[in-house]
């Protein structure tokens, strides 16, 4: 098996000893993305629509460093700390995943790190 570290400054830069993203062949796993904005290390809070869609433009980075879209994606890992914000998670999600509805799992955790609110991992194929 071929794996490859992915790194992009487009997305955040790991929190810990893990990668952004691993290429194994035709597939690319991405780490769980926190909504954090790459430019600055802010992580966003308090609106989980601006959440959702920083979450997924970092996941969509890491695809891009790897010459994939979201539409190579084949499967969602949503994790949030509020099961109420499902709704709304599912309005701003509906905007990157419209046509191409990969398969996909959310799931209310109790704690993120950074006591994120969101943390969104994709899984894709080339």
């Amino acid at each position: 098996m071929n794996l490859k570290s992915i790194s992009t400054n487009k997305a955040p830069g790991a929190v810990g000893p893990y990668s952004q993203g691993i290429k194994a062949n035709t597939l690319i796993f991405t780490s769980g993305q926190l909504p954090i904005v790459p430019e600055t290390g802010e992580l966003l809070k308090g609106d989980i629509q601006k959440e959702t869609m920083q979450c997924l433009e970092n996941v969509k980075a890491i695809l891009e460093a790897e010459g994939a879209t979201l539409e190579n994606v084949a499967k969602v890992n949503i994790y949030i700390k509020n099961m109420d914000d499902f709704p709304l998670i599912n309005e701003a999600y509906e905007k990157y995943f419209n046509k191409h509805k990969p398969s996909r799992s959310c799931v209310e955790v109790s704690k993120l790190p950074k006591d994120g609110d969101i943390e969104i991992e994709a899984i894709a194929v080339l």
